[in-house]
């Protein structure tokens, strides 16, 4: 089983910053390069830069919770939830379709009763 996992290319899990404006305000935000590719891909087909995008899902975030309590994660669970989407089919595969235009659901159950504190 870790054989799937370990052989993956090393340049995914290392760690690239950036700096990205949030109404003016510069933010480094630090992610691995596999998160960097998929926020680039997510970007694309909205039409957006990733610094756009990240200005957008950071004003969006605020609008629904008041707060922005690590904003780093939320952009990996972003990721993470965009491909388990796409998995699901909840999200089409063809990039042309933006994402603006879906009306997706609840989409992923909330985490087990375990990882829940």
């Amino acid at each position: 089983m870790c054989q799937v996992f370990v052989s993956a290319d090393p340049q995914l899990w290392a760690h690239r910053s950036r700096s990205i404006r949030l109404h003016g305000v510069a933010t480094s935000i630090r992610l691995e390069n596999l998160f960097w590719q998929v926020l680039h891909d997510i970007a694309t087909r909205d039409g957006y830069t990733v610094p756009q995008l990240c200005t957008r899902l950071y004003d969006e975030l605020v609008a629904e919770r008041g707060t922005v309590e690590n904003f780093t994660s939320f952009l990996r669970v972003c990721c993470t939830r965009y491909l388990a989407l796409q998995l699901s089919g909840e999200i089409p595969q063809d990039a042309r379709i933006p994402i603006r235009s879906l009306t997706v659901g609840s989409g992923l159950p909330h985490p087990p009763a375990a990882l829940r504190h």
